[in-house]
């Protein structure tokens, strides 16, 4: 049986403003294994955002200290009073308010060189690239006073809309514009592609550097507070994408311990789980790894309000027969939730009679009847339905499949789970980030190069009977960006073009 769950000391890693003292910042990091005994010497590089790109005004280094937590191991962290140093120049714009990048730097007797652009996997905000932040001056996010009424949807009555801000409309700001359109079309939850830090501006997120955060691509932590508070005065539920199967090779617990040549039974949070299809595989037989996705999932809602997950590439880190993995982190979230029954905070927005409203989704496209029965999921995703409709386009003899796809047969309703009673469903879809939009399926419009292809809008006709068998099924109705006007865009089934070309939602 794993250890018991429990939370990382948040109130200890990152970088973190000293409210009593003005101008103090102190940082702090797990990094087990790497310890002074080994002739380590631990760095963190700071500079004034509007000063990164000045020439003459380089960041200023700053020694952390070394300790050993009990619970964790080796701990370094530092603390600096940025009103205290000196400018490096007058027109320097330290020691004034505003976002701040650093990182850190690891002198070691391993290598002649310093290891250099450890991302701070602890880091609350982001710089562009591989740069972590803080604001000087942050002053927390007041939520609408209408917050703590809001009642996340049960999860039969959930309509559901995928998108990706800075496709769907740049940036945070812009979804916030368009989520009184959302309400008019029939929403109430939306499910936002990943929000996690990475090191491209263009990418689809799922090869993520940094969890604690929102990536400086899409907005700040308050912008992100904003859209979540303005969607619940709204009507709409907000989900968020989490990529724990797999990380980027920068994600710093990768990075570094391939940087110093520890083998891989030395590495304390990267390895060999269950399958590996994509990235750097992360090991949930390590409790740091256990405890660290459980306290990414207490951070954003906690701090942020989310109304649940969906999680992604399953099969990377569930075990069929195993309490580990994926099964322990969705029974501890659902547990952790639960345990708040009762307060008088915005944890109440689960709660109403004898249900927890926690929205859990998985994406277990393999065994996604099997992912219901055996886990606290409440909801998955399943490629049945899109690839049965796709089919049909040449081959009529598959709407029998259809029909019982749309009905969920064989999908469980109601599932007892380690004493708990949950209500289960599954998702209903014809088009997701995944696939080339339903359209190109009856024929596409060249382009001058495959990536430029597009579904034929002359053929629209043909997606209506689909449409009206996707919104009248059993389940969860699912939109993705654009598809209520035809939006048809073609995407490849392989190679990089699926994932760095952007493609925004054209609303003219």
């Amino acid at each position: 049986m794993p250890n018991k769950p429990e939370l990382l000391p948040l109130h200890k890693l990152g970088a973190r403003e000293d409210k009593q003292t003005s101008g103090r910042i102190n940082f702090g990091l797990f990094l087990p294994g790497v310890s002074e005994e080994g002739e380590n010497e631990l760095l963190v590089r700071v500079i004034h955002e509007k000063d990164q790109f000045l020439q003459d005004i380089p960041p200023m280094d700053f020694e952390m200290e070394h300790s050993k937590d009990p619970d964790y191991g080796d701990y370094w962290s530092a603390t600096i009073n940025i009103k205290a140093e000196d400018k490096l120049k007058p027109y320097s714009a330290w020691g004034t308010p505003g976002k701040y990048v650093y990182r850190y730097c690891l002198k070691t007797s391993k290598k002649p060189e310093l290891i250099d652009w450890i991302i701070d996997p602890f880091a609350r905000e982001f710089g562009i690239g591989k740069l972590s932040a803080f604001t000087l001056g942050y002053e927390p996010y007041e939520w609408d006073k209408h917050e703590l009424a809001w009642k996340t949807p049960f999860v039969n009555d959930i309509i559901l809309y995928e998108l990706m801000i800075s496709e769907f409309a740049d940036d945070i700001e812009g979804t916030i514009a368009h989520l009184d359109y959302l309400a008019d079309l029939g929403i109430n939850c939306i499910e936002l592609m990943p929000l996690s830090n990475v090191e491209k501006r263009v990418d689809w997120g799922f090869a993520p550097i940094g969890y604690f955060g929102v990536d400086e691509r899409f907005g700040n932590r308050k912008d992100m507070q904003k859209l979540i508070d303005a969607a619940h005065q709204k009507g709409i539920a907000v989900i968020v994408d989490s990529v724990y199967a797999h990380t980027s090779h920068l994600f710093p617990y990768y990075y570094v311990y391939n940087e110093l040549g520890y083998p891989q039974d030395e590495n304390p949070f990267m390895g060999p789980f269950a399958e590996n299809a994509f990235g750097i595989s992360t090991d949930f037989n390590h409790k740091f790894v256990r405890d660290f996705f459980l306290t990414v999932n207490n951070h954003w809602l906690d701090s942020y309000h989310v109304d649940g997950f969906r999680y992604d590439y399953v099969p990377g880190y569930w075990l069929d027969n195993s309490d580990n993995g994926y099964t322990k982190l969705v029974r501890d979230t659902y547990q952790l939730v639960k345990a708040k029954k009762g307060s008088s905070d915005h944890w109440q927005r689960f709660f109403e009679g004898e249900s927890v409203n926690l929205i859990q989704c998985a994406e277990q496209l393999q065994k996604p009847v099997e992912i219901l029965n055996k886990t606290h999921s409440n909801c998955t995703w399943q490629n049945g339905t899109l690839s049965t409709a796709r089919e049909i386009a040449g081959n009529p003899g598959k709407l029998t499949d259809l029909g019982f796809l749309f009905g969920l047969v064989d999908y469980p309703a109601e599932v007892q789970n380690n004493g708990d009673k949950l209500t289960k469903t599954t998702l209903q879809y014809l088009e997701n980030h995944d696939h080339s939009r339903f359209i190109c399926t009856f024929g596409t419009v060249p382009g001058d190069n495959e990536l430029l292809k597009e579904g034929n809008r002359a053929l629209w006709y043909r997606v209506q009977p689909y449409l009206i068998g996707l919104l009248t099924a059993k389940g969860i109705p699912m939109l993705w960006q654009g598809q209520e006007f035809g939006e048809n865009y073609f995407l490849p089934k392989e190679g990089w073009g699926r994932v760095l070309l952007y493609r925004p939602v054209r609303w003219e």
